[in-house]
């Protein structure tokens, strides 16, 4: 059973910082590349970063400088480090693991994240 869970959402102050994981299950891991999206209340889902293997990363250019994204095939966990939160980074964000040789994925369930004073 494919399974994408994601955790370490929460509620944070402007300028803070929050580490989302991603634990896999159920597929090859490392034979797919990894991304973020989040949805804000009243928008699209919209994408945010993505992890290839070997570990080459793009960034929106709304998150760029500020988040990180990163994997860890040995442990199938895929990361999101959120540095100098806004508030615009409001969001549900969505764990997705995209098939390198085709257009197979699987979706998280997503985890709220809150940026407010």
């Amino acid at each position: 059973q494919v399974k994408l869970v994601e955790s370490g959402g929460g509620l944070v102050q402007p300028g803070g910082s929050l580490k989302l994981s991603c634990v896999a299950s159920g597929f090859t891991f490392s034979m797919y590349k990894m991304r973020w999206y989040r949805q804000a209340p009243g928008q699209e889902r919209e994408w945010v970063a993505t992890v290839d293997n070997p570990g080459g990363t793009r960034y929106a250019d709304s998150v760029m400088g500020r988040f990180t994204i990163s994997r860890d095939n040995a442990k199938k966990t895929a990361y999101l480090q959120m540095n100098s939160l806004k508030p615009e980074d409001t969001a549900v964000y969505y764990c997705n693991a995209g098939w390198r040789a085709g257009p197979r994925e699987h979706w998280g369930q997503g985890i709220q994240v809150t940026v407010s004073s």
